[in-house]
């Protein structure tokens, strides 16, 4: 038994310094595979994978990492100085002009310009929009500003909860923009008297100068078309980004449709910003449109008096008729 025992382990030394040099050697040849399997991985080299989506083929999505030097690059970078800037200029007009008032003097006379209905489609858009806006911009600046602020956790958590209420609101926000355009479509018609009201600056730039308007002067007709197109890109962008590869869309598209959506976003926001701003601390008796519905008769005169005129005829015209209507029969002759 000692001999059988002897005789493996005299053969089994030259085979175990066989197999030790075997590994001492494979290693390079090893290391070099390892390197070339990385670059193709890298390069976005499609496997087979069992399972019905065969975009899981794919372990490294080198398209990946550009949309997200281009989205934490350049857009990131740009919009914050859109943004800025917008912001920037808003302040320098109302240091210079300050506040456009009602030059004619308030008179308590009022005229109704938006029903209830209106007003309601005005706020829900507007709400939403902020909210959207507010939570987009977490996603795009949130990990610079909030985070270090609040901390790792109740960032992530505010974020969690911003994008549930993004994903959500953003389907209100979608039917508002619907209703809205019906409803205002027919009075946001360019014609030559907005670019009489353009090529004077609306009357913001020097006073005592209010060119003629319509229900909507060209200023906010730009808003309006701002709102419908841009809303409709951030929209449609959104549902794809919400339902995604509903269709034969491939990452490399949503990639695309997410920048899309962030540069439209951003645009729209620095447009909103100036929209907010006019209708707030820029303009006097501007807020109550939107607000109480009813806005002063001066300043109807003043910002939008080709509608003011229209009304005026039209609430005489209806007083006229109604007099005519109701008026006490003639006494019978003695």
């Amino acid at each position: 038994m000692g001999s059988i025992l002897l005789l493996s382990a005299i053969f089994c030394v030259p085979a175990f310094s066989q197999d030790n040099g075997a590994q001492l050697t494979e290693p390079a040849t090893g290391q070099n595979n390892n390197i070339e399997m990385w670059k193709a991985v890298r390069g976005g080299i499609q496997g087979q994978v069992s399972i019905p989506d065969k975009k899981a083929g794919v372990l490294v999505q080198p398209e990946g990492e550009e949309w997200r030097s281009i989205r934490n690059g350049p857009i990131s970078n740009y919009g914050a100085w859109v943004l800025l800037g917008t912001i920037a200029l808003l302040a320098l007009f109302f240091t210079i002009k300050g506040r456009i008032r009602i030059e004619g003097g308030i008179t308590g006379k009022t005229i109704q310009r938006f029903m209830l209905f209106e007003r309601m489609v005005h706020w829900i858009v507007a709400l939403t929009f902020i909210i959207l806006s507010l939570t987009g911009l977490n996603l795009l600046y949130g990990r610079y500003i909030i985070k270090p602020w609040l901390g790792a956790d109740t960032f992530a958590t505010i974020t969690l909860m911003g994008k549930m209420a993004h994903n959500y609101l953003g389907i209100v926000f979608i039917v508002g923009i619907v209703v809205m355009f019906v409803l205002w479509i027919k009075h946001n018609i360019p014609t030559k008297i907005d670019l009489v009201w353009l090529a004077k600056g609306g009357g913001m730039l020097k006073a005592g100068t209010h060119p003629p308007a319509q229900k909507f002067n060209a200023g906010q007709k730009i808003i309006f078309a701002a709102v419908v197109v841009g809303g409709t890109l951030i929209s449609y962008s959104g549902l794809m980004l919400l339902f995604p590869f509903s269709g034969d869309t491939t990452v490399q598209d949503m990639q695309s449709v997410q920048l899309l959506h962030t540069i439209g976003a951003l645009v729209l926001t620095a447009i909103i910003l100036a929209h907010i701003y006019i209708g707030t601390i820029g303009m006097e008796g501007a807020i109550h449109a939107m607000w109480s519905g009813n806005v002063e008769e001066t300043w109807a005169k003043e910002h939008h008096s080709i509608w003011y005129t229209e009304v005026k005829s039209s609430n005489r015209e209806n007083s006229e008729g109604d007099t005519s209507l109701h008026s006490p029969p003639p006494n019978p002759a003695e």
